[in-house]
């Protein structure tokens, strides 16, 4: 008969939890404080325990999982989290935890993981890898789309093979390819980024594997490319999807070989970096119509981590909001608060840029705030109505839509001084969208470096 032992602070929870599993052929036990918990572990052997982490005590989930780890190795933890973060994610998977769910949570959810950890009681869970003191850079949400990250970040971490991260623009990409990388082996090796889409094709070959001199007019002298200059760290390849398909031949040696030919060179140097490589496209729809290699494909994706969209996760926006604004106004020199209609109203708007369009949005709110509350009029015109009877006024005499939007990105472009890779950042739309604007719009975006 499997035995389950569940732990939280609050003995409703206990209580709902201990209802919400019961079945004939289990024994449910609760403990409401570590201590006990702990005497529990030591003395009983339980199949599975399922514990909050916050326990409001000197001990917490975290030293009961690596109680029963010791005394129990062939048990399995659950944890839950009200405060789910990456730092929290990435200690309870290196200490060996099952799963890690945040509250809410969905109780159907709940009940199938318990049923997964029951039917691999036995199965060695592994060994519990070295705790690192390293805090990931930015990364900030508590939602369950977010926690699911966060676990994918601690089981890529340390694992040796390519990641490829996948969401939309803005979404926070880099921001997961650091963090991976931070708490990794390799934290203390190079992390080196390239935009392959910011970079002419003719170019990023010599940017990213070198080139000897003489090779190519203006090549004065040999330089180390940036898979050489990440020896031993990590390289992270963002808009992998721009790429040639000459270049993805190269890239594959890269992964299967671990070698690479500098431009010009005769002879190939070898490397130890590993490949992280992100995209806001499908590339398997790419693959489907041939404008990226499969086998490339297969070699980048053999972890995947999926970043949500910020309208997946509205509930993480007042947090965002708090941090961006802490920082908008450090920068500015002055401090204001945002109302609670106006939050209200971020939290509702639809933010196709993502998270980047947030930040962006606060920050230019900040720098433009009259007083020292931000209300709803202050933000841009997406998020709030048209006062009655200004709409028609309004309507007459402005140009119509389309020519609103050709000004908009001449006007975007001017700003950052022509340059694509910032006017798509700005406008929170990758760069690809940034094409087809200008296309539609009869403007010839000239070719950068």
């Amino acid at each position: 008969m499997p035995k389950i032992l569940i732990v939280d602070d609050d003995r409703e929870t206990c209580r709902f939890m201990a209802d919400l599993l019961e079945q004939p052929d289990r024994e449910i036990e609760s403990a409401y404080e570590p201590r006990s918990a702990l005497a529990l572990v030591r003395d009983h052997a339980f199949d599975l325990v399922i514990s909050d982490i916050n326990l409001n005590a000197e001990q917490s989930g975290l030293d009961i999982l690596r109680a029963f780890r010791e005394s129990s190795p062939q048990g399995h933890v659950l944890l839950i989290s009200g405060f789910g973060t990456l730092e929290t994610a990435i200690d309870a998977v290196r200490a060996g935890a099952f799963d890690y769910i945040s509250k809410p949570f969905n109780i159907n959810e709940v009940k199938a993981t318990v049923e997964r950890a029951l039917a691999q009681t036995g199965a060695p869970a592994g060994h519990p890898a070295p705790s690192r003191d390293i805090r990931p850079p930015g990364l900030l949400g508590r939602t369950a789309p977010m926690l699911a990250v966060y676990k994918q970040i601690a089981h890529a971490a340390d694992a040796a093979v390519p990641v490829l991260i996948v969401g939309e623009s803005g979404t926070g990409k880099e921001l997961v390819a650091k963090a991976v990388h931070a708490h990794g082996r390799r934290a203390n090796r190079p992390f080196v980024p390239v935009n392959c889409g910011a970079i002419t094709e003719s170019l990023l070959e010599s940017e990213l594997f070198g080139h000897v001199r003489g090779s190519f007019t203006g090549a004065v002298s040999d330089t180390k490319g940036l898979f050489e200059q990440a020896n031993g760290g990590t390289v992270f390849l963002d808009e992998i999807s721009a790429t040639s398909p000459a270049l993805q031949v190269k890239l594959l040696r890269v992964l299967e070989e671990g070698e690479f030919r500098p431009v010009g060179a005769s002879r190939p140097t070898r490397v130890d970096v590993r490949v992280v490589a992100a995209t806001n496209v499908e590339l398997e729809k790419e693959v489907a119509e041939q404008r990226f290699r499969q086998d490339l494909f297969y070699r980048l994706s053999v972890i995947v981590i999926h970043v949500p969209p910020l309208r997946d996760r509205r509930a993480d926006i007042p947090l965002l909001v708090g941090q961006f604004l802490l920082n908008a106004c450090s920068r500015a020199g002055w401090q204001v608060e945002v109302s609670p209609a106006a939050l209200d109203a971020l939290t509702a708007y639809a933010w196709p840029g993502n998270v980047r369009e947030l930040e962006n949005t606060v920050e230019r709110v900040v720098l433009f705030s009259r007083g020292g509350v931000i209300d709803v009029s202050d933000l841009p015109p997406a998020f709030h109505g048209t006062p009655p009877g200004l709409g028609d006024r309004l309507f007459i005499g402005l140009p119509p839509l389309e020519e609103i939007e050709r000004r908009y990105l001449l006007h975007v472009l001017e700003s950052v001084g022509g340059n694509r890779t910032k006017a798509a950042e700005v406008m929170g739309i990758d760069r690809r969208t940034l094409y087809r604007m200008a296309e539609r719009f009869g403007l010839d975006l000239k070719d950068e470096g």
